[in-house]
C-alpha cells in the first residue's frame, strides 16, 4: 500500500466516528486505530519501506506483513538483539541449510547489550531455512531457524 492511500486512509479515520479501520491489500494488513483524545500522536510501522505521514489527529497505525513460514519447528529470538551466525568474524558459520541438528546443538549468536548469548537448538532435525541474514537486528519472538 502506497504512502498517499495510507494518509487516506489516516485522514478518514481522524474524521469519522469509527475508532478502528483494517484493510488487507495483497499481503500487507493495514489497521488503523483512533486513540484517546489526550493521548499523544503516535505512529507505528512494521514495514521499512513505508515512510511516516503526520496524521491530523491522533491516530495510531499499524502495518503489518504476513509472511509465509514453511512447514516445521520454527526457533524465535529469545531477546533483541543483532544475529551473528558464526562464533567470530571469518569463521564458519554454526549450521547450514540441510545441516543436521540435535536438541543442544548452536544455531547462532545474540549480541545483547555487549553479551553475546548462544542461541541452541530446541529441538532436533534438519535446518531447513534460515530467516535472519548474518549481522541482523532481531526482535524478541522473531523467527530465525525452521527445523524439519
Amino acid at each position: 500500500m502506497d504512502l498517499r492511500k495510507l494518509k487516506t486512509l489516516i485522514d478518514l479515520v481522524a474524521e469519522s466516528d469509527i475508532s478502528e479501520l483494517e484493510v488487507t491489500e495483497g499481503d500487507g494488513k493495514v489497521r488503523i486505530v483512533k486513540s484517546a483524545p489526550a493521548a499523544p500522536q503516535q505512529m507505528v510501522y512494521a514495514a521499512p519501506q513505508m515512510a511516516a505521514a503526520a496524521p491530523a489527529a491522533p491516530v495510531a497505525a499499524v502495518v503489518e506483513s504476513t509472511p509465509a513460514v514453511p512447514d516445521g519447528h520454527v526457533v524465535t529470538a529469545p531477546m533483541v538483539g543483532t544475529l551473528y551466525r558464526s562464533p567470530n568474524p571469518g569463521a564458519a558459520p554454526f549450521v547450514e541449510i540441510g545441516q543436521s541438528v540435535q536438541e543442544g546443538d548452536a544455531l547462532c549468536i545474540i549480541e545483547a547489550m555487549k553479551l553475546l548469548n548462544e542461541i541452541e537448538a530446541d529441538k532436533g532435525g534438519v535446518i531447513k531455512e534460515i530467516l535472519v541474514e548474518n549481522g541482523a537486528p532481531v526482535e524478541y519472538g522473531q523467527p530465525l531457524f525452521v527445523i524439519g
